[in-house]
């Protein structure tokens, strides 16, 4: 439990600290996933909620009623345009070739330009907060 706070501090500190930007995009249905008790989620939530505000962060949420240009695809992250770690099911997999980083690129500006942004992706992250009950 205690390596894990580490980590967690630590990860939150980078998104506090130093010269870095965060591009977040994330499917609406994905915010009512119940991955713990209501109270948990709650604070899941609340945590993005509180990111939004954070001047290094730009986090996006694509609304389920959005008219979709892309499918919704797997979790990948894109580090400095250089790296793509990707997890499907069965793997963890880095991605560095150029061409394939490119896609990923792609992807996400595909995804980004689908996503709500400010108070309205704010609102969709109350929505699902609401739809908790009472935690």
């Amino acid at each position: 439990m205690a390596d894990a706070v580490t980590a967690r501090g630590d990860r939150s500190r980078i998104i506090r600290e130093g010269n870095h930007s965060f591009a977040i995009v994330v499917e609406e249905t994905v915010l009512h996933y119940r991955l713990g008790d209501a109270g948990t989620m709650a604070g899941q939530l609340g945590a993005l909620l509180t990111a939004m505000d954070l001047p290094a962060v730009s986090l996006g949420v694509i609304p389920s009623t959005v008219e979709r240009t892309m499918w919704p695809i797997e979790s990948f992250t894109v580090f400095d345009d250089k790296r793509v770690d990707h997890e499907p099911l069965s793997a963890s997999v880095t991605i560095t070739a150029p061409d394939e980083v490119v896609q990923y690129l792609k992807a996400f500006g595909q995804l980004h330009r689908q996503a709500a942004y400010g108070a309205d992706a704010r609102a969709l992250i109350v929505k699902a907060i609401d739809a908790l009950g009472d935690p």
